[in-house]
């Protein structure tokens, strides 16, 4: 009986200890498989991408908007390394003005970081007919005072983002087609702005082409929920999965993707509002697939240390911390802070504590290419 016992008891712990070793083996490979193509699967809509196809003239409809603000030239010079849209309400006032004081500060960037990056805030009009009268008045204070305004007569609204990303993609195209990147991101969103120089400046140096980047989302798949905001009907989008994209908050793209997505813009039927899944669908179309850089940030805040500046690319959800955070993540002392053996061991551990912390899940991924 007792050897029985002892047999069951065993018998247990090898079935425990092989599912923790198939659990494991899972966590090791996950970043891996999560990167497998979903249309390979048959879960993806890539052999259904002509039900998004529809004539020029009816592609036109959703971008058929007059401009209330411009700025033609923005772009004159031929050696703009960056485009940089910045997605704003136009209530959002004191956020744009954090932006202009920090990390969109055109001045700054060119004379301490040796490049040109033109800053522009992309807007609708205000949804709200009493108020926007007076808000659009303050609006043209506002613009010619900084010269930095885009906006269309769509309504700002959640469900009009697709409108505000054909207005990007329309207005790179007809006026600064030959900045070598651009940038798509919004006005609570933090950018390390001399670690994203440099490393588009490392890209640019071996050929940027088919070059997409920012928080990648794969296999994801539509809300059916008619109460949340990300619900999509059936009827509008039937299958499965969305397109791989990377999250609309921040992302960046190379000259040709940039080109390449105007053009299959203007046959797809732009009515999905989710911004970055129609942004998905365009690169479908066009043959090119989203790469994930781990230090663009998720939904959340990206924790507050040197250790983290280092590398950061951006950070999420920022809307009036932005001169008190700028003015730490350039700090000199950030440069050094991983300096010698001392300093890697210091900093790994430090990002270990951080990255893995459960409370900063959905900022930068835990894993080792982040903290070692």
């Amino acid at each position: 009986m007792v050897g029985m016992i002892r047999r069951v008891h065993k018998w247990h712990f090898l079935h425990l200890l092989s599912t923790c070793l198939v659990l494991s083996g899972i966590m090791v490979c996950w970043d891996k498989l999560s990167v497998i193509p979903y249309h390979y699967l048959g879960l993806g809509p890539s052999f259904k991408i002509n039900s998004w196809t529809i004539s020029r003239e009816e592609a036109c409809k959703f971008s058929d908007h007059h401009y209330l603000i411009n700025h033609k030239d923005k772009c004159e010079s031929d050696n703009v390394l960056l485009l940089l849209f910045v997605k704003s309400s136009p209530q959002n006032f004191a956020r744009r003005q954090g932006v202009r004081l920090t990390w969109g500060n055109e001045s700054y960037i060119e004379s301490e970081l040796g490049v040109s990056v033109k800053v522009l805030f992309v807007l609708g009009v205000h949804s709200q007919p009493e108020s926007r009268r007076l808000i659009q008045s303050q609006l043209y204070q506002e613009d010619q005072k900084y010269h930095d305004l885009i906006q269309q007569s769509f309504i700002d609204s959640f469900h009009n983002l697709t409108t505000k990303l054909l207005l990007q993609f329309n207005w790179a195209h007809t006026h600064c087609s030959l900045a070598q990147f651009l940038m798509s991101t919004d006005d609570d969103m933090f950018i390390h702005m001399p670690n994203l120089v440099h490393y588009l400046q490392q890209v640019n140096q071996v050929g940027a082409r088919d070059f997409w980047v920012g928080r990648v989302f794969i296999n994801s798949g539509p809300v059916r929920y008619k109460s949340n905001k990300y619900y999509v009907s059936p009827q509008l989008y039937p299958w499965v999965t969305y397109p791989a994209y990377t999250g609309g908050a921040a992302y960046v793209v190379s000259r040709d993707v940039a080109s390449r997505i105007h053009q299959a813009s203007l046959t797809l039927n732009a009515s999905i509002h989710i911004d970055d899944v129609f942004m998905g669908i365009c690169a479908l179309v066009i043959g090119v697939t989203p790469e994930a850089h781990d230090f663009f940030s998720g939904e959340r805040k990206s924790p507050y240390h040197p250790c983290i500046y280092k590398q950061m690319i951006t950070s999420h959800g920022h809307e009036t911390d932005l001169q008190e955070l700028w003015k730490k993540a350039t700090s000199p002392e950030v440069q050094n802070v991983d300096s010698g053996f001392t300093g890697k061991l210091y900093c790994s551990l430090t990002k270990l504590r951080l990255l893995c912390s459960p409370f900063n899940l959905n900022t930068y991924p835990c894993k080792p290419s982040t903290i070692f």
